[in-house]
């Protein structure tokens, strides 16, 4: 392996995050081309279930909706070209009709939908986590052809190991490059045989935070990284609720920057945005939270605000964090509206307590959440 330190990028590189994109059972029945409603779960077998509980919460939501309904207040923040924008989509895009079995929820967007995606033009779509597969390998490979279709780069999953472990390439400082792996861990439920082999489609997966692990990712940066890119590490990992941040991820997460030399680890699972941390002046999100769900009317979340989503607009400077600021959202009406002033307080407060523990604050601006960190 070479060593972190010489690889390092340079310059000033805007960035920005967010966690888990939903667009599938109540979202895709509002989009121009919805799917087949039926659904496998205990819960709801409909997905148009999921709509008449987020109208019963916060009212009526509009049907056949232009591509850019769902993203909202939150649309001119992620089509900003200035930063390279980077989500985890959780969700299919396929016709498939054959869910994945024994699996208790199945996401898809119909690919005649993906405008909405569009509308956003991200420049990278994490895919290793754990939905991505819900319609089978058949659903995966339309969902990967849709979007080489529709010009939108992915990561994390592929029709092989190769491309499933390959990262994605984008401009980054000073005419460098940006480099974004993405991995999922089984700990967030990504079942083991989703993993892509040399002869089977699937994601870069994850099976164990240790040692070994490291070294192969590190080895696997290494083979792809020049003098001067940044790294951004993608990882789907934890469980969907709860505050706390398991000491193996922190173990883990630390040594991606003290070892494999990565510049930012991306965390997504959690329903919620969890703490954020600065590790030898790199930032580590454990968990962004959802940015996009139809959650709202469904009962027992109320305690950790899945309705609030959050984007996170970094800033590296020679690879290292030199700002963090984010933008708050509320979802209602299966949409990214502007966050009321008790939300923005609420939301501010509950990462503000996360933040201590690893040495950081959060502050509330009265538009936007600023982060500080200790050095």
């Amino acid at each position: 392996m070479s060593t972190p330190a010489t690889a390092r990028s340079s310059g000033e590189l805007p960035l920005l995050f967010g966690g888990d994109v939903m667009l599938g059972r109540g979202i895709d029945q509002i989009l121009p081309s919805p799917s087949d409603p039926v659904l496998y779960e205990d819960y709801i077998k409909d997905a148009r279930g999921y709509l008449r509980l987020a109208e019963r919460a916060n009212g009526p939501v509009p049907r056949a909706v232009g591509p850019g309904y769902v993203w909202g207040a939150a649309r001119d923040t992620l089509a900003d070209p200035a930063r390279r924008r980077i989500l985890n989509l959780e969700t299919a895009i396929t016709t498939s009709a054959t869910p994945w079995p024994d699996k208790g929820i199945h996401y898809r967007m119909h690919p005649a939908n993906i405008a909405c995606l569009t509308a956003v033009s991200p420049d990278c779509l994490v895919l290793a986590n754990n939905h991505v597969l819900d319609w089978g390998r058949a659903g995966l490979t339309e969902t990967l052809e849709t979007l080489e279709a529709a010009g939108i780069p992915f990561v994390g999953a592929g029709r092989d190991h190769e491309e499933a472990a390959r990262p994605t390439v984008l401009a980054g400082a000073n005419g460098q490059r940006l480099l974004v792996f993405a991995v999922g861990h089984g700990d967030s439920g990504v079942p083991a045989d989703w993993a892509a082999t040399t002869d089977r489609s699937g994601v870069h997966y994850l099976p164990d935070l240790d040692d070994e692990a490291i070294e192969r990712l590190a080895d696997l940066v290494d083979s792809h990284r020049r003098p001067g890119d940044t790294v951004v590490f993608s990882i789907h990992w934890g469980s969907n609720w709860g505050y706390q941040i398991p000491e193996a991820h922190r173990r883990f997460a630390h040594a991606l920057i003290d070892v494999a030399g990565i510049d930012l680890v991306h965390g997504h699972s959690s329903h919620h945005p969890r703490a954020f941390e600065v590790h030898n002046e790199r930032l580590i999100l454990y968990g962004c939270g959802d940015l996009i769900n139809d959650y709202e009317g469904i009962g027992g979340t109320a305690p950790y605000r899945s309705d609030l989503a959050v984007l996170y607009r970094s800033t590296l400077r020679n690879g290292q964090l030199h700002a963090l600021e984010l933008d708050p959202f509320a979802i209602r009406r299966l949409q990214l509206q502007s966050c009321s002033r008790p939300d923005r307080e609420w939301l501010a407060g509950m990462l503000d307590r996360q933040a201590q523990r690893f040495g950081g604050e959060v502050s509330d601006t009265g538009t936007r959440l600023v982060c500080h960190w200790d050095g």
